[in-house]
């Protein structure tokens, strides 16, 4: 028992040991825990300061952190919730600081690489693409001046060439361009007005006459075996062979104008304009034709992206199937285009179409003429504008030939706007049909016309050879012996600036003594009479008494 206790006294005599050994430690920590904040308070009063300092010393850093208001990244990459997150206990606290934005700015950096990259403007082509043309491998360009191409536009293979022969045609073509600008530098900025013909201009034309004359020979037996077996063998995959069809000078400028066409084509798909699959409608079904376009027309994207369209020829309503067309003729009821009938002779007619009144057949027809116009830019506000559409008429109804369309209020006094021939009827003499028919409408308005610009080209061709026979009909019959330009142009309705440009063209103006004189060269009158007599009696003429037209009062 004694024992017991004094083991319990021992014990308890031991926990009082350890209870003071215990306080005293604790005594210690505490007032080593005191040095420590103190400490601690000194080092941070001292990195403050050092913060101070370097905000002070560092203009740029200072400019930057106000330049950027966001608030500082934490290590985790977002931004603090409050400035307790900020570790400044460190006597490093600004080089810390440095290292995380630091760290920040790269993290930033790695996550801006795996974005992808902006695709630039130039890089359209895919080559992985492939030419249509059976047999090809896209290697060369039309213009010889690229080393691959992806459309039939720009394909040796199917004009019949090889890249190198593109290559060496392309080398010539920039040797005559610097040429001929060599001579338009030489030539004085007044030479324009010199009405005579230069010794080397002279020398060109009897050298291209030449050139020419042999260009309606026709084929003989074995070009035309050879014409017809490159047909079957090829069909539609190959253009037709055009050697010994025409002179090698006309042949040429064919080449000329079809290399151009393709480095435009080029340009557009570069810029990103126009690229291969793009919504571009390559061939259309109106009545018993089916047509190549020439251009692009703005079709809602549902029909253009279809590549073939169904248009009816007589409301021009355009559809996506052979089927729904057959459907739709099965119950369409018009047969000739809506508006009065101005115009009729024989089995040609002209309709007068408002564009305020029938709003959707005009605006369809202007869609489908910028098929066929490269600088048409009307298609939707049809409501200014009058339609004068020309048709042929058969036993099924009036079937569209051509048309063009004016301002009802023209401050130019343009008597057309726009003016068109469909493609299966031209070289028929239609155009020339509308040309005159809208100058007829000009006499019966007792005013001078003119056409619109800019023309296309086939319109300014089509254009030039009126005025041409517009002013020989009129030194035919003239039998005077002055004459005026204002006469003419009273007589013709045609522009007096035009016929100056024609006179000149035909070298009929001469500049003598301060005066313009016009002369009247009997070669080219008896050559145009010449060819007058040999078309003989055409309906492919206008007949002022089948006009049953008053202009209109008001719009």
């Amino acid at each position: 028992m004694p024992r017991r206790r004094q083991r319990h006294m021992v014990g308890s005599g031991s926990d009082g040991t350890e209870d003071s050994d215990s306080s005293a430690e604790r005594e210690q920590t505490n007032s080593s825990e005191s040095d420590g904040n103190l400490s601690k308070r000194q080092r941070l009063t001292r990195a403050s300061t050092r913060l101070s300092q370097s905000s002070q010393d560092t203009p740029d850093l200072k400019r930057a952190a106000d330049h950027d208001e966001s608030p500082p990244l934490t290590p985790t990459g977002n931004a603090p919730s409050s400035e307790s997150e900020l570790d400044i206990s460190s006597p490093n606290a600004s080089h810390d600081e440095n290292q995380a934005k630091d760290q920040a700015s790269r993290d930033s950096d790695k996550d801006l690489s795996h974005r992808p990259k902006r695709r630039r403007c130039h890089e359209t082509y895919n080559f992985n693409m492939k030419c249509p043309t059976p047999g090809c491998n896209s290697l060369g360009h039309l213009t010889g001046k690229h080393e691959r191409h992806f459309a039939v536009s720009g394909c040796p293979l199917y004009h019949n060439l090889s890249a190198d022969e593109c290559k060496v045609k392309a080398i010539s073509r920039e040797k005559q361009e610097d040429e001929l600008k060599g001579q338009e530098e030489n030539n004085s900025r007044h030479a324009t007005r010199h009405q005579t013909p230069t010794s080397k201009q002279s020398k060109y034309k009897e050298q291209v006459a030449e050139m020419r004359k042999g260009r309606n020979s026709g084929l003989q037996k074995e070009q035309k075996e050879k014409h017809m077996e490159h047909r079957q063998t090829h069909s539609n995959t190959r253009e037709p062979l055009l050697e010994n069809i025409t002179s090698e000078y006309d042949l040429e400028l064919f080449r000329k104008a079809q290399a151009r066409a393709s480095e435009d084509l080029e340009k557009l798909r570069i810029q990103g304009q126009i690229t291969e699959g793009s919504n571009m409608i390559k061939t259309i079904l109106f009545g018993r034709y089916e047509l190549d376009t020439w251009y692009h027309s703005p079709y809602p994207e549902e029909y253009a992206r279809l590549g073939r369209l169904y248009v009816c020829e007589f409301c021009l309503k355009y559809m996506k199937s052979q089927t729904i067309l057959r459907r739709h003729m099965a119950k369409c009821v018009w047969k000739h285009p809506p508006g009065d009938e101005v115009y009729r002779k024989g089995g040609i007619s002209v309709f007068e179409v408002d564009g305020k009144k029938n709003k959707i057949y005009c605006q369809n027809l202007c869609l489908l003429a910028k098929l066929f116009l490269d600088h048409k830019t009307l298609y939707y506000d049809v409501e200014p504008f009058l339609f004068y559409v020309m048709t042929e008429a058969d036993n099924t109804g009036c079937h569209l030939v051509g048309y063009f369309s004016k301002e009802k209020n023209s401050f130019l006094n343009y008597n057309v706007s726009c003016i068109l021939t469909m493609p299966q009827y031209m070289r028929q003499g239609f155009g020339k049909m509308l040309i005159d028919f809208s100058y007829l409408l000009s006499k019966v308005e007792e005013r001078v016309g003119s056409p619109e610009r800019p023309l296309s080209d086939l319109g300014l061709i089509s254009y030039r050879s009126y005025w041409k026979e517009v002013l020989l009909r009129y030194m035919y019959n003239f039998q005077g012996k002055e004459i005026s330009i204002k006469e003419i142009s009273q007589e013709t309705a045609v522009n007096p600036v035009d016929i100056v440009s024609t006179l000149q063209s035909l070298q009929m103006l001469k500049y003598w003594k301060g005066k313009h004189l016009v002369l009247k060269r009997q070669d080219l009158i008896d050559e145009w009479r010449a060819k007058e007599i040999k078309r003989g009696n055409s309906n492919k003429t206008i007949d002022p008494s089948s006009l049953k037209w008053t202009p209109p009062k008001g719009t």
